[in-house]
Formats: structure tokens, C-alpha cells, sequence
């Protein structure tokens, strides 16, 4: 196994949780391309070069901690959610920082480090690593515009002459990423460590009703032409026909919602709101595409409300590397002797992305309470450095 050390892995995990700390209790609010996010970044890109990498800022603000040569990479993402937990994403980042370091001291095998940027979704699905792995051109990602009206063109030049160009995927062999689980069943089962089987797949897209804004006491019901209506019988009406497609595993969500103008005394004259929907099986994930876009069609028939879709966000369902997965699969049986389970991932991560250029796995550690996207995300520190050695062995592993 290779040389880590824990106390200095979690020592710098703790020191970057300083930035966006959110003064209750662990929680950090660090969005993408925020003063904090960079600052973090910056901070992250010193601790690598004392770490013997080449820190290296892209186009969009990803950091790349690079090792000489052809080597793994190793990583995750350090933006959060705008009330966010200290480990999601960073989690990753370090323990990846803190292998590669081990890595370095022991002459190999080269690992190095990635913090992809907006992987939380300020301006889409895991932006940053999208566009590094062609999934989404530069341009199109440029032109996304986030819930306060910036573009993404707009926000990544706050990184200014910190970035240089693209890194190749060629001169990695392979990703791996840890995270925190985000769910309940590590910390319901006792289980330490969780081997990815599979990520599920994601669609998102923002859809737009408009109809006549007008007076809130004066306009009869009958001749209203009323937005927020129109998303409320959509909503319903989208319920009962994904409930003849989906399973019990599929996921959808009617998330952000923007009225406009939004006072108690207007009949609401535009609706904008997003629909995001997750599932293990690529053709189902396209069947409800057809639902959320006739549906949508039909209650605007009905209620003479103009309509509009966004550009359609998504990645296909990934299943994971086998020789990768295997090494992930020895390593926690050496570190938690039955104690770890294979499973699937039902939240997004940025080996989806990666998956397009290269093999990835991933390895979850528990959640307590299984909470996450929260302030109050946490994980016992024993199983963090459980984490970080099943990294470790599963490198050396690699190496051999």
C-alpha cells in the first residue's frame, strides 16, 4: 500500500472546508466560479505543487494537478451546492491529493489529481467535466445561463489568466473517484465502503409556459390565461404517465421554478421551471423525454399558453471499469474484511463524464444518516481514512 498519511489528509480536508465555511456546523456554501470556489482552487493548486504536480487551470476553471507522464487520474470536484456539506466533492479532491503525494514519496506509480468545476450544476450537469470530455461543446456550455441570469461564458472568466488550455485525455490511463455515498445504505448496514457497479443516467431541461399576466381581482377564472395553472396541471398530469413507464429505482424532479412577477396580487404571466429525471436505462430515460415534451404540448393546447424548452442536459447511464472496479473490489476486502458491498449510484458524478475518454470506477464511504446536499452532511473520520487506504491499496494494486 502506498505511504499515505491520514493526518495530513485530514488536515487538509479540514483547511479546505475554511473556504465558504457556512457557520453551521461542518457546512460550506462554495458555488461554482463564487470568490470562495476560486480562492479554494488557488489554494488547492499550491497544495499540489508541494505536493510535486504541475497545478493547471482549462478553459472553464477545472484544476489539474499533473504528474509527469502517462498516469492515473484521480479526483472529483470542489464546488458545492449553494447549502452544501464539506465532503461532497472535496472528499475526492483530497484523498486524490493525498495519493498522489504518497505516490510522489515512493517513486510511483505517477497518479495525478483533478477538481472539476461546476460538477454541482450552477449552470447545467456537471459542466466542467462535460465539456473537457466532448459531451457539450465549449460554446454551447458558454451560452447556459444560471437561475440569477450570468452566463457561463461570463462566470468562468472571473478565473481571468489563471487558465490555459484543455488538458489531453490521453495522458491518463484511467479515473478513479471517491465521494461520500449520499444515500442510507453504508450507514444503515454498518457496511465501510461501497465498489460503484454503475451510474445511473440524467436528463434536464427548462420549460417555460407563458400566458397573460393580469390583474389578480379583476380577471375572471374562465378567462385567465394563467402560467403557474399551466405548470400545476402539467405537474400532475406528468405524474400519473411516467407512473406507466418507470420503476421503483427511476427518479424525477420538478425543481427550480421562477414566476414572473411574482406578486400576490398578479395572475402569474410566465412559468419557468426544471424537470430533471434519472434512471439506470438509457431507453426509458428517452421514453420520458416523450412524456415531459407532449405533455407539456397538451396543457399548453388546453390553456392557450405559449411554450419553450431549453436545450436538453444529460448523460447516458455508465457502467463502471471492470479491471478498475476489481482493483477498488481487492482493496476494500483487504481494508474492511467483508465489511463493503458493490452497489449502484443513483446521484451523478463526474466519472460519468470521464467515462467518454477513458475506464472509471468509484468508491463510496457512508453518509451519516445518509445526508448530503445539507449543511449537516457528515462521515465518521475512521471512515474516511478507510476510504483514503482502499484508495491507496487499490493504486498499488495498479502499480504492480
Amino acid at each position: 500500500m502506498l505511504p499515505v498519511d491520514p493526518d495530513r489528509f485530514l488536515s487538509d480536508l479540514h483547511a479546505l472546508r475554511r473556504f465558504g465555511a457556512a457557520g453551521t456546523g461542518k457546512g460550506v456554501s462554495r458555488p461554482a466560479f463564487t470568490p470562495d470556489d476560486i480562492a479554494a482552487r488557488d489554494w488547492l493548486a499550491s497544495r499540489m505543487a508541494e505536493a510535486g504536480l504541475t497545478p493547471h487551470f482549462d478553459p472553464v476553471g477545472s484544476l489539474f494537478g499533473l504528474a509527469e507522464g502517462h498516469s492515473l487520474l484521480m479526483g472529483s470536484h470542489s464546488d458545492s451546492q449553494p447549502e452544501g456539506g464539506w465532503l461532497d466533492g472535496a472528499l475526492g479532491v483530497v484523498a486524490a491529493l493525498e495519493v498522489a503525494r504518497a505516490a510522489q514519496e515512493a517513486g510511483g506509480p505517477p497518479v495525478s489529481v483533478v477538481s472539476f468545476e461546476d460538477e454541482e450544476g450552477r449552470f447545467g450537469v456537471t459542466t466542467g467535466s462535460s465539456v473537457w470530455s466532448g459531451n457539450q461543446t465549449l460554446e454551447g456550455a458558454d451560452a447556459l445561463i444560471d437561475p440569477s441570469g450570468i452566463t457561463f461564458a461570463e462566470a468562468r472568466a472571473a478565473f481571468g489568466d489563471r487558465r490555459g488550455d484543455f488538458v489531453d485525455p490521453a495522458r491518463f490511463s484511467g479515473f478513479v473517484e471517491m465521494h461520500i455515498e449520499q444515500g442510507p445504505v453504508l450507514d444503515t448496514t454498518g457496511e465501510k465502503l461501497g465498489v460503484v457497479e454503475a451510474i445511473v443516467g440524467i436528463r434536464d431541461v427548462h420549460v417555460t409556459f407563458t400566458g397573460q399576466q393580469n390583474h389578480a381581482g379583476t380577471t375572471p377564472m374562465h378567462l385567465r390565461r394563467d402560467a403557474f395553472q399551466g405548470l400545476a396541471a402539467f405537474n400532475a398530469r406528468l405524474a400519473e404517465r411516467f407512473a406507466e413507464v418507470v420503476t421503483p429505482a427511476t427518479v424525477w424532479t420538478v425543481g427550480h421554478v421562477a414566476l414572473h412577477p411574482n406578486a400576490p396580487s398578479i395572475v402569474p404571466g410566465r412559468a419557468r421551471f426544471s424537470v430533471q429525471w434519472r434512471d439506470g436505462d438509457k431507453a426509458r430515460l428517452d421514453r420520458m423525454e416523450e412524456i415531459v415534451r407532449t405533455t407539456a404540448a397538451e396543457v399548453a393546447a388546453e390553456r392557450d399558453l405559449g411554450l419553450d424548452f431549453g436545450p436538453m442536459i444529460g448523460l447516458d447511464p455508465v457502467t463502471m471499469d471492470r479491471g478498475l472496479r476489481g482493483s477498488l473490489e481487492r482493496a476494500a476486502e483487504a481494508e474492511a474484511p467483508g465489511r463493503w458491498r458493490t452497489m449502484p449510484s443513483g446521484a451523478l458524478h463526474d466519472a460519468t463524464s470521464v467515462a467518454r475518454h477513458m475506464p472509471v470506477a468509484m468508491l463510496f464511504v457512508p453518509s451519516i444518516g445518509g445526508i448530503s446536499h445539507d449543511f449537516a452532511e457528515d462521515t465518521d473520520e475512521a471512515d474516511l481514512v478507510a476510504g483514503l487506504n482502499t484508495l491507496a491499496r487499490a493504486v498499488s494494486d495498479l502499480g504492480a
